[in-house]
């Protein structure tokens, strides 16, 4: 592991999800001001993955996002984000061609998907496949 790790691992947040109260995600740490003002935090990688998992199910099931960009322009506002080269860095991840509609519920979708996510918003980081799987596997449960 690099010496500095980006906040989204230090906090094994890696899809740098807000803090939200209102959200009880499983494995999620209370709120620490003197660690981390913004973002939620997480006992394990595999939770913080799981999380992001189930957000972007949220995204697609509830809000009726169906394509990359859509979901990625509602995941990484263009206000805070490049998020054109974000679709197109998560379209070549999951091999979907640009405008198609994807299906998370399909567990090589959403892998795509969570480690094109980590990857950009962890400056190129990337875990272990075990650790991908079993986040991508409790997002889907």
């Amino acid at each position: 592991m690099p010496t500095t790790e980006t906040r989204g691992v230090r906090n094994k947040n890696p899809g740098n999800i807000d803090y939200n109260p209102a959200n009880q995600w499983q494995g999620q740490l209370k709120p620490d001001p003197a660690i981390e003002k913004r973002f939620a935090r997480f006992d394990s990688p595999e939770n913080g993955i799981r999380a992001l998992g189930k957000l972007l199910l949220t995204y697609q099931r509830k809000h009726g996002l169906k394509t990359v960009k859509a979901i990625i322009n509602r995941w990484a506002p263009s206000a805070e984000n490049d998020t054109a080269a974000y679709v197109r860095a998560v379209e070549a991840n999951t091999g979907t061609r640009p405008g198609a509609e994807v299906d998370l519920g399909q567990p090589p979708v959403m892998t795509g998907f969570v480690k094109a996510i980590i990857h950009h918003e962890n400056a190129g980081y990337a875990y272990p496949d075990v650790v991908v799987v079993e986040g991508v596997r409790r997002a889907l449960a």
